[in-house]
């Protein structure tokens, strides 16, 4: 902080520092859940430009690793992973 001019300067560096830990997350998340890495960023970009997470439709749908959505794990799997996106 004592390297930085102005407020201006702390906020800028802020909001960057804040992306980054953002994705880093986000990227944490995609692997943690074995996720569809591009449906996830596109679902996780959508939900944070509206900012709120959705399960209606079928984009959390694709986020999810291949499973039948008549196995049992799908729907808790499903449950864990709208949850841990709706937390960002």
């Amino acid at each position: 902080l004592d390297d930085m001019p102005d407020k201006a300067s702390i906020i800028d560096a802020f909001f960057t520092y804040a992306q980054r830990e953002q994705q880093r997350e986000a990227e944490a998340l995609i692997k943690e859940e074995n996720l569809n890495e591009e449906a996830a960023r596109r679902y996780i970009r959508t939900s944070l430009k509206r900012e709120y997470a959705t399960e209606n439709g079928t984009e959390l749908n694709e986020t999810l690793p291949k499973l039948s959505p008549l196995n049992p794990q799908y729907k808790t799997k499903k449950q864990t992973v709208f949850q841990k996106i709706g937390a960002f």
